[in-house]
Order: C-alpha cells, then sequence, then structure tokens
C-alpha cells in the first residue's frame, strides 16, 4: 500500500499545485486572460472555470472530503483537460498546446486508480456515525 499512498500523493500534488494553485495566483494575469481570448472563451468563463479548478483540487487534497465529491472532482478535471485539448486542438492545430493537457489526463488517472486502490485497502470511515 505504501507504493499506492506514494503515487497518489505525488500525482494528486501535481494536479494540485497546477489545477488549483497556478489559477488562484494567476488567472486574473493578462497572459492568462489573453489565452482564454485566444480560444474565444468570454472572460466570465475563466473566472468561472478558476473558482471550479481550485474547489476540485482542494477537494482531492483534502481527506475528510466524502468520495462522492472526490468523484465529482476527478471527473470535473477529465472534462476540464479533454476541453482544452480540443478547444487548442480546434484554434492552434495539433501541437503541444493539445497534448499537454492530454499528459494532466494520464497523471489524474494516475491519481484516481492508487486513490480507488487506497480506498479499498482502507474503506473510507462514515462522516456521520450510524445511530
Amino acid at each position: 500500500m505504501k507504493k499506492y499512498k506514494i503515487i497518489f500523493w505525488i500525482t494528486t500534488l501535481i494536479i494540485f499545485l497546477w489545477e488549483g494553485v497556478m489559477p488562484a495566483l494567476f488567472s486574473n494575469s493578462e497572459m492568462a486572460k489573453e489565452g482564454m481570448r485566444h480560444l474565444g472563451y468570454p472572460e466570465y468563463f475563466g473566472a468561472m472555470l478558476t473558482v471550479f479548478k481550485v474547489l476540485g483540487a482542494l477537494a482531492l487534497v483534502i481527506p475528510a472530503v466524502s468520495s462522492r465529491i472526490k468523484e465529482w472532482a476527478y471527473a470535473g478535471f477529465a472534462f476540464d483537460f479533454i476541453a482544452a485539448a480540443v478547444s487548442h486542438w480546434s484554434v492552434d492545430g495539433f501541437g503541444g498546446e493539445a497534448i499537454f493537457p492530454i499528459v494532466f489526463v494520464g497523471i489524474l488517472v494516475g491519481s484516481y486508480l492508487s486513490y480507488h486502490r487506497l480506498r479499498s485497502a482502507a474503506p473510507e470511515i462514515p462522516l456521520v456515525p450510524a445511530i
């Protein structure tokens, strides 16, 4: 199980830093805003995406968050990465900017699979005790 804990925390921290910390710090930069405009998205979409990324990243790294919420966070990041790859491919053609989000899908899958491996070894303790 130690191997899966290491895989889980490394992959999850990469997702947390890239999708939680970076957007929180730099989403209002002119470069980030220009990136959204370049892809044809309105400015409010970037703000909304930032909020969901930060919340999803927090859901993945906070152990007390329920597994159902974590599942939604994993799904949201998968949709985000796939949509980013398609958006870049549509606007800029197939290249590094379209491949980079797919690499993150692989990292996300590593986090997801190791999370479930760890969870099956030690089932989640209910947040509310049974009466």
